[in-house]
């Protein structure tokens, strides 16, 4: 007696995203125009924030964006402004805007060093106010951050950020209940900013990583774009912290 195959596995599935609205602050580059490009993949409406005007336009036009907006994130009357006026509620908010900066003890500069305190600690304080009712109770705010580097010259107030910001998180999640607050923890990832801080140094720190970290290639924006949706649509996570910097911590 001869029996039929079995049916092939149906590779359709319904995008994660469909109909949900995603919010991405620094999203005209990097990470956060990544995101935006596996949000949209997943059925996602996309609003686009950064302080360039011509970059968020084409970025926009890049990834179809429903609205944009040009101003920055830090200036904290501008954020309020914006979210008061959002026309409906939103599913996910990402926060990518912010960079780093090292410097000796020495050689710090403090006007440098409070605009960064301002980017990375203020700054997810200020997101979170505002969008109190303006997320839906199903979504998601995400905030990026930077793996906690070991102690090092000039790593003192990078480090101090970084081992604030999970605590700072876990925090939000609970006065933010039932949306979710998570932060993604990155290391080294290959993007026009991480060009910009090693400059002539990239190519070095490219075949450097590719040697010694347990996955053998570098972190790309795409692989932190691929997290941040799949915490977006997974509700069963809140307040957590994830690393992403492919072993790196490990070694």
């Amino acid at each position: 007696m001869t029996f039929p195959p079995p049916p092939a596995p149906s590779t359709l599935r319904e995008p994660r995203l469909l109909g949900q609205t995603v919010l991405l602050i620094g999203g005209s580059a990097g990470i956060g125009l990544e995101t935006a490009r596996r949000a949209r993949s997943e059925g996602a409406n996309l609003v686009l924030v950064g302080r360039d005007p011509d970059r968020v336009e084409r970025a926009a036009a890049d990834v179809n964006a429903r609205s944009t907006a040009a101003f920055d994130a830090t200036d904290s009357a501008r954020l309020d402004q914006f979210f008061a006026e959002l026309p409906e509620p939103i599913d996910h908010v990402l926060v990518t805007a912010g960079g780093n900066y090292y410097a000796r003890l020495a050689d710090l500069d403090f006007t440098r060093a409070r605009g960064l305190i301002d980017d990375h600690l203020l700054l997810p304080l200020r997101v979170a106010r505002a969008s109190v009712g303006k997320i839906r109770p199903t979504g998601t705010l995400l905030f990026m951050g930077a793996s906690d580097p070991r102690p090092g010259l000039g790593s003192v107030l990078p480090g101090a950020i970084s081992a604030a910001l999970p605590v700072l998180i876990a925090n939000l999640a609970l006065e933010l209940a039932p949306v979710r607050v998570n932060l993604i923890a990155a290391g080294f990832v290959d993007t026009s900013l991480s060009a910009r801080l090693l400059g002539d140094e990239l190519d070095h720190r490219r075949d450097q990583l590719r040697a010694t970290l347990p996955i053998r290639r570098v972190v790309g924006p795409d692989d932190v774009a691929a997290l941040a949706v799949h915490i977006m649509t997974n509700t069963a996570v809140t307040g957590a912290t994830y690393d992403i910097d492919g072993g790196q911590r490990l070694i």
